[in-house]
């Protein structure tokens, strides 16, 4: 099975502090499968690192509130269609991130207030009705399976 994932989950330095979202669980549930990397956010031109975003109103802001949602929508839709050319199955995603959020984001406050919603990418990989799941959901799905 082909299976994309955030490339932060496997150790790609390009979250926006410069670090990155590492999973072994994530790790290990790709073991056997053709793994397709992808950032939207680097592949919408952003740098590594890069101010905080959160999605404030429908639109992607820095906290000074400068728009950088048209840099999220070109690197989600370049995503997007590297996942579609690709084949993909399914797309593993790095929990609340204003890209990739399955099930949560940031209100849009810069306070580390979570509300229900997905990120730019998930969203379109969910109107596309391709298969995504929350890098923390495979952890519990793995976890349970585990034992």
């Amino acid at each position: 099975m082909k299976i994309a994932v955030s490339a932060c989950l496997l150790g790609e330095n390009c979250k926006y502090n410069g670090g990155n979202n590492y999973s072994e669980t994530t790790a290990e549930f790709l073991k056997g499968h053709e793994v397709i990397a992808v950032c939207p956010e680097v592949m919408g031109g952003l740098p590594t690192p890069r101010e905080s975003s959160e999605i404030v109103n429908g639109v992607v802001r820095h906290r000074d509130g400068s728009s950088v949602d048209a840099e999220f929508r070109r690197g989600a839709e370049s995503a997007l269609q590297k996942v579609i050319d690709s084949g993909a199955e399914l797309v593993i995603l790095q929990s609340r991130s204003p890209s990739c959020g399955v099930k949560s984001v940031y209100d849009g406050t810069f306070t580390g207030t979570l509300i229900p919603g997905r990120g730019v990418f998930a969203q379109m990989l969910v109107e596309r009705g391709i298969k995504v799941t929350d890098v923390a959901e495979l952890s519990k799905t793995t976890a349970t399976t585990e034992k």
